[in-house]
């Protein structure tokens, strides 16, 4: 592990987003970087020399390790476009952004032609130019929008003149799902935003109680100062398709393929891990509606949560950190309010108060983790700073989390 991740210590941090199709599944992960504090960008050094890094430290390490099997959309400018690093990804996999206020010329042009002929995709970030008087129109494969920025009522002409031209539209910043379904029917094809992760609370919500009080009655079990393990058992027991899988997490974790009985696999695996495995499959079950990435999101959270209570002298508190990323999302997949959604569930106040009334000991983690996944640099210079916590060990236990959150999804969901 330390050897894969010692290859990108020059990259002080990479953070993803993801970009989903019409049927909500991801297509991609846009690639958000920055390398010093002292930068909110580019640490200092040419936007050339940035992505370069970036470039060499993705080839090194594996892609496959950041964006899995999807494409990584990455942000060119006029400069860097002309160098042969941009060749080390293959062209199914890499999306080539170029910035929205890159300098146009034949060179540019010319290069554009070459590498969009090896089978590059090119996209145009956050466009906001007339489309027809546009010069990089033509060559580009993928029409970026940012919707706030360029509100969906002002660019229906554009849209129309693209979508005839058989360019695939992506939108920016989709916070609503009001946002993502007005898009859709306009004929955008791609959409990133925090949309998916908010719950849908008009109208009626589905209901999923009975659901949770099973999983409830597991966990509770599981806090209780003098938990049993034959209570646990019989409660697993009851539901053939949990005990299947306890177990064959059991398997997954000792390496044996011989877990002969649920009370074993619990033995084993000890009561935290129950109680985080637990928790995984009951977000699983619960947003079996919801997009697979919202349950990855909690998986990664959770591991990045308890990493940085480790990093930033919390470590009493790194079980509870995990748990409280896990349900971070919970009310996104419950439809409900965050208060609603962990109503019942016996938790420590550490965790309801940082996903409910935003204040107390796990909350700087909490804003943490949501700066990083939206590459807002000063929030996370200034709270790393304050939890002591270095750019390396913010880089290594995030790409760590996403790793484990890739493992357990192959392997356990």
């Amino acid at each position: 592990m330390h050897e894969y991740f010692g290859k990108l210590e020059r990259i002080m941090f990479i953070a993803r987003q993801p970009i989903f199709n019409s049927q909500l599944e991801v297509y991609g992960y846009e690639l958000l970087f920055r390398l010093e504090r002292q930068s909110t960008q580019f640490g200092g050094i040419s936007s050339q020399g940035a992505t370069a890094t970036v470039i060499t430290g993705l080839y090194e390490s594996g892609l496959e390790n950041l964006v899995d099997d999807k494409y990584a959309f990455i942000n060119f400018d006029e400069i860097f476009v002309h160098s042969d690093a941009l060749e080390l990804i293959e062209p199914n996999r890499l999306v080539v952004e170029m910035l929205e206020n890159i300098k146009i010329d034949r060179l540019l042009l010319e290069r554009l032609e070459e590498i969009k002929n090896m089978g590059y995709k090119i996209a145009l970030d956050d466009f906001s130019r007339k489309y027809l008087e546009y010069p990089l129109t033509t060559l580009a494969d993928i029409i970026k929008y940012d919707i706030l920025a360029t509100p969906l009522e002002t660019i229906r002409t554009d849209v129309a003149t693209a979508l005839s031209q058989n360019k695939i539209l992506l939108a920016e910043k989709v916070e609503t799902e009001e946002e993502y379904i007005e898009a859709k029917k306009m004929g955008f094809r791609l959409f990133q935003g925090y949309f998916f992760s908010k719950p849908h609370i008009a109208g009626k919500s589905y209901n999923k109680t009975t659901s949770k009080s099973q999983y409830i009655r597991i966990i509770s079990e599981v806090k209780k100062e003098d938990p049993s393990f034959e209570r646990l058992t019989e409660l697993i027991e009851h539901d053939v398709t949990l005990a299947y899988r306890v177990m064959r997490m059991a398997c997954f974790r000792s390496g044996n393929s011989q877990v002969c009985s649920v009370k074993y696999a619990l033995t084993y695996m000890g009561l935290k891990e129950i109680e985080c495995w637990i928790s995984i499959i009951m977000l699983h079950d619960l947003g079996k509606d919801k997009p697979g990435e919202l349950k990855k999101i909690s998986l990664i959270r959770s591991k990045f949560a308890e990493s940085l209570a480790i990093h930033g002298n919390l470590k009493e508190y790194q079980h509870s950190a995990s748990m409280m990323g896990l349900f971070s999302v919970l009310d996104a997949i419950l439809d409900q309010s965050m208060e609603e959604a962990l109503a019942g569930i016996a938790l420590p106040s550490s965790i309801t108060e940082a996903l409910i009334d935003h204040k107390g000991i796990l909350y700087p983690i909490y804003e943490l983790i949501l700066a990083c996944e939206k590459g807002e640099w000063f929030a996370v210079e200034k709270i790393s700073i304050d939890l002591n916590i270095s750019n390396s060990e913010l880089a290594l236990s995030y790409r760590w989390a996403i790793q484990w959150a890739n493992e357990v999804t192959s392997q356990v969901i």
